[in-house]
C-alpha cells in the first residue's frame, strides 16, 4: 500500500503534494486508515452499509427519471 509521488522537474512541493493527496483520494487509502482507527461492532457495519446503499439507491432512482 505505498504511494509515490516524484517530483517533476521544475516542480514546486506544493504541486507535489496536492498530487498526493488526489492519489490518495483516488485510492480511498485515508478513508480506510480512518475507517481502521476504531472497532466497529458489526451491527454498525451492516447498519452503516445499509444506509450508503440506501443512499445510492435514492440518488439512482432520482436521476434515472431525470
Amino acid at each position: 500500500m505505498s504511494v509515490e509521488v516524484k517530483l517533476r522537474k521544475s516542480e514546486t512541493i506544493d504541486k507535489a503534494l496536492r498530487r498526493l493527496k488526489k492519489k490518495l483520494d483516488r485510492e480511498d487509502i485515508l478513508r480506510g486508515i480512518r475507517a481502521k482507527r476504531y472497532f466497529e461492532k458489526p451491527c454498525e457495519k451492516r447498519r452503516r452499509k445499509e444506509k450508503v446503499a440506501k443512499f445510492n439507491n435514492m440518488l439512482r432512482l432520482r436521476y434515472e427519471n431525470a
